[in-house]
């Protein structure tokens, strides 16, 4: 441990530190106040990592120890000491079992030591850091271009066959779906009637729940509303269509939304506030828009696929709540997004045979489209890359079941629909990117995967093609019978990157394994920062917390996957894989160490003492779960799956009875088609 602590010792002690924070300057125990307390327990924190030969260190544990017992800042020193313990442990551990780990702690200790070195160099000092804590991000730290080519050859797929019966009408066979999410409004003017008001001002009062990266306030202006945002560039987008002469003037196209909240209390309000907002809008004419809601999935599940699972007897329909619904973590209602569509070719419609979700701050460029790439948004989604089969790299067949495009940001559409919309970064990684910084691997990513275009080269999407590891949340779309054959879903415990998570469920499930084909061209223009500014800046620290929650859960998730932890890495390094650690504890605690010192260096004191009240009550919470069942995400993908494997057995059993004409199936159908409908929102289109 000698080692690691020189090693953190370089990475704060002095203003030439490593992340160019000094925690000596940072611990000042004489100031009292609430941020400074923050800001003191956090040094001392760094220090003790340190270990005694740092020059604060019997500072910070006298300061640690006098603070322990008081009541407010308890849980706060039981946090970092904990914190302590488990980064020791875990390094002696990946020390003594990882030979590479072990290379790479040795070589940066030796090279800090080395009396011949009185000027450390701060680009060879990353490299070195990087290969300790954060070995996906050297390929884009390096030769950038050989580490896109490299990674570009690993997503390679050699086409065996073409799907034969692609989508060829996307305004019939897809279903489209997005996602809204709700949060309370703490402007003085609601736009809203006085019923919501009064109850969006009890609600404010309540515990949060769940933290998204940029909700939508209850009564926001018309003109920052997402909903109507995305929704008028779907129709937009379908009216583009129309005037290319690809569909029919009465032509429209159905949308199921979904409806996730941040606190209870908004769920009895979501459907009417919804419903006033897009009876608002005049403009929405090629749409037929469902919205769901909690309520709205709790019967379907009481009132369809139980009664179902108890005929049939295709295990206990009980299960169905934990899985099937919106509310909660990203991973919910991203699931059902993905299987509603299923219930919809059952029940709805059976034309549909595919889904494609857009996140409701992106809409289709259209004339871009067609100028750039010969195509509209439907062309592309016609292709018979979508469903194709082949070969990857390893010499394992795939089944290009599911479809992945990308975006484009606003501001850089005027170069070219394909711009990156995560560049690499120009400047060196600071503060706690030195020990973690994804946006090197994620533009790494983008460039490999998300760029790739399809020409007389290589890969030409004919015989070679690109498989996509790397999705954003919309953008991506599954054909149902891959919903139907793997079942993918993404567990309800996960809060971030769910569109990532999704298929590593059935990463290698099948002698076929189900993958992402890119769809060069399929290119959306993202448009969060042109209107929803408030609210990503509101959003900000909850969303950095659940990255580093992101880091624990999928670090543990790729642990209770049937499948090697090993095999599963390298499939999905370096973005998705970045997040996938071997010191899971030690980055986490690491990262909100430094990034909170960063908040006190720049003076943003109430910034940094939100961050860490926020951060400690998140992390704290499910680093306790963690440590108190290390086998929990075992038992719940086990149970989640089964859960998963009930919800499509009852729709296999439905189908077949469906054919048959069995009486009280007819009836359920009856039942969810009128379900359906009561989620249909009446536009007033005159």
């Amino acid at each position: 441990m000698e080692r690691f602590r020189t090693v953190i010792k370089f990475l704060v002690d002095g203003e030439d530190s490593l992340s160019k924070i000094d925690t000596t300057w940072q611990l000042r125990p004489d100031e009292e106040d609430p941020a400074s307390i923050a800001r003191n327990i956090n040094a001392s924190f760094l220090i003790l990592l340190s270990g005694d030969a740092h020059p604060s260190y019997t500072d910070a544990m006298e300061y640690l120890d006098r603070l322990e017992s008081h009541p407010s800042w308890r849980e706060a020193i039981c946090f970092y000491r904990k914190g302590i313990g488990l980064i020791e442990s875990e390094i002696e551990v990946r020390y003594k079992k990882d030979e590479a780990f072990k290379k790479a702690l040795d070589g940066l200790y030796s090279w800090l030591v080395d009396p011949q070195k009185t000027v450390k160099d701060h680009e060879t000092a990353i490299r070195m850091f990087y290969q300790v804590f954060f070995p996906e991000g050297l390929s884009a730290l390096n030769d950038r271009e050989e580490g896109i080519r490299r990674l570009r050859k690993k997503r390679m797929i050699r086409i065996t066959s073409l799907n034969p019966s692609p989508i060829s009408r996307p305004e019939e066979e897809i279903l489209f779906t997005s996602n809204i999410l709700l949060t309370v409004s703490h402007g003085n003017t609601i736009s809203v009637g006085d019923r919501i008001k009064e109850t969006i001002q009890k609600v404010i009062e309540e515990e949060q729940l769940y933290w998204y990266d940029h909700p939508i306030p209850v009564g926001i202006s018309p003109e920052h509303n997402e909903i109507l945002y995305g929704l008028e560039g779907l129709d937009n987008a379908i009216e583009f269509e129309k005037r290319q002469g690809n569909l029919g003037k009465d032509q429209r196209i159905q949308c199921v939304l979904s409806v996730s909240v941040t606190h209870k209390g908004l769920q009895g309000i979501a459907r009417d506030y919804i419903e006033d907002e897009l009876k608002k809008e005049k403009d929405i004419r090629n749409l037929e828009v469902y919205v769901f809601t909690e309520a709205d999935t709790q019967r379907l599940i009481k009132e369809i696929l139980i009664p179902l699972s108890e005929r049939y007897r295709t295990g206990n329909g009980d299960v169905l709540n934990k899985v099937f619904g919106v509310d909660g973590e990203y991973g919910r209602h991203y699931s059902f997004l993905k299987a509603i569509s299923a219930f919809w070719q059952v029940f709805i419609n059976p034309s549909v045979k595919g889904t494609f979700k857009i996140d409701l701050d992106q809409v289709f460029p259209q004339e871009e489209l067609l100028r750039e790439t010969g195509l509209t948004a439907f062309g592309h989604l016609r292709t018979p890359l979508w469903g194709a089969k082949g070969i990857d790299t390893n010499g394992k067949k795939v089944y290009l079941g599911m479809i992945a495009g990308a975006l484009v940001n606003k501001d850089d559409i005027d170069k070219s629909i394909f711009t990156p919309d995560v560049p690499f970064p120009s400047r060196w990684p600071e503060h706690d990117e030195v020990i973690f910084f994804s946006k090197l691997p994620q533009a790494l990513s983008t460039m490999a995967e998300m760029m790739t275009r399809y020409n007389d080269g290589v890969v030409d999407g004919k015989e070679h093609c690109i498989q996509r590891v790397h999705v954003t949340g919309g953008t991506n779309g599954i054909l149902i019978d891959a919903l139907r054959r793997y079942r993918p879903f993404t567990p309800t415990f996960i809060g971030r990157a769910e569109d990532q998570a999704y298929m590593l469920s059935v990463l290698f499930k099948d002698d076929e394994h189900l993958r992402y084909v890119h769809k060069d061209g399929l290119i959306m223009r993202h448009d969060k920062e042109a209107f929803a500014g408030e609210a990503i800046k509101l959003a900000f620290a909850g969303k950095l917390i659940g990255d580093y929650v992101r880091i624990l859960l999928f670090s543990y998730y790729a642990r209770a996957l049937p499948w090697s932890f090993r095999e599963i890495k390298h499939e999905i390094d370096p973005f998705t894989g970045c997040f996938v650690s071997n010191i899971p504890f030690t980055i986490v605690y690491l990262r909100f160490a430094l990034k909170l010192t960063s908040f006190f260096k720049d003076r943003r004191d109430q910034d940094g003492l939100e961050f860490f009240r926020l951060g400690i009550r998140r992390l704290h919470g499910v680093i306790n779960e963690l440590l108190d069942n290390p086998g929990l995400l075992i038992g719940e993908f086990h149970k989640e799956k089964k859960a998963w494997d009930i919800f499509y057995d009852i729709l296999e059993i439905a189908e077949k009875k469906i054919r048959e004409a069995d009486p009280f199936v007819l009836e359920i159908r009856e039942r969810a088609e009128s379900i359906v409908n009561d989620c249909r929102i009446n536009f007033d289109r005159g």
